[in-house]
């Protein structure tokens, strides 16, 4: 609707799962608008179905050699090369100023609903919030809400794989230094040169080399918390599936993993609230 109200011809995104490439393609083709999405070579074999869904709705589907990231230089290139005519629609709380303040504010009404429906189930606000960190737009649209509310836990859980120590892992956060990357400052998965490091997760909406901007702000003033779950997430997806008949994604099936840890550690008659 931004798009349609700037007078721009083309939309150009970028999509690791597919999940953003394919909601985009339907909003351009009822808005009428041109789209291009760009998607990793690794995704698109994971994602097949989404590729078609999306060429179906009239997008281009443009190839980028590598995953997520390398997708995410094309979309921007492409921005950038063609700004009189096209607007980049991203769908990750990172990137240059205002993108991860557009899509944070959208995202919040995760956050609001959480809210909501905590005043309904208890008359007030759930003791922890949990959510899988990956660029972190998924966390902020629970947490940002309940910033404010410092008696409110927020946890977020990044990918370990296999292990931290392992090279192979998405934990930016835990293993992360600062550098700048798509226009922004936050911790990055990069050797000492600064080259970024490829990340690694079972969940492809996971991969990404950076991280929210204002996640990193949590981080460092101690607000939120974050830790990582290795590839038991599948354990904690089949759970889900079994226990609650609910298909969760891969990506949030790492907060799932997280709460076996958690629980534990929890007073009891605790109330909690995850992002699925």
């Amino acid at each position: 609707m931004i798009a349609k109200r700037m007078g721009v011809e083309t939309v150009v995104a970028a999509t690791g799962a597919g999940h953003h490439g394919l909601a985009t393609a339907a909003a351009c083709a009822k808005l009428s608008l041109d789209c291009t999405v760009f998607m990793g070579t690794a995704d698109m074999e994971k994602q097949s179905l989404n590729v078609t869904l999306m060429k179906l709705l009239g997008t281009e589907v443009k190839t980028a050699e590598g995953s997520f990231k390398d997708a995410s230089s094309q979309a921007i290139r492409e921005w950038i090369g063609n700004l009189e005519t096209t607007y980049h629609l991203t769908g990750t709380v990172v990137g240059p100023h205002p993108c991860p303040r557009v899509v944070r504010e959208f995202q919040s009404v995760i956050g609001k609903e959480t809210r909501r429906q905590a005043m309904e189930k208890w008359g007030g606000n759930p003791n922890v919030l949990l959510a899988c960190v990956g660029s972190g737009s998924n966390a902020l649209g629970l947490f940002h809400e309940f910033i404010g509310d410092e008696d409110v836990r927020l946890i977020g859980v990044e990918a370990a794989v296999f292990g931290l120590d392992s090279g192979k892992h998405a934990a930016t956060l835990a293993r992360g230094e600062v550098g700048v990357y798509h226009g922004a400052m936050s911790y990055l998965l990069q050797d000492e040169e600064g080259q970024i490091i490829k990340p690694h997760s079972i969940g492809v909406g996971l991969e990404c080399p950076g991280v929210s901007p204002e996640l990193c702000f949590l981080k460092e003033t101690g607000r939120a918390e974050f830790y990582s779950a290795t590839d038991d997430v599948v354990e904690a997806y089949k759970r889900l599936c079994r226990l609650e008949g609910i298909f969760p994604s891969l990506e949030a099936s790492h907060a799932l993993a997280f709460v076996d840890k958690l629980c534990p550690t929890l007073p009891s008659g605790s109330k909690g609230c995850s992002k699925l």
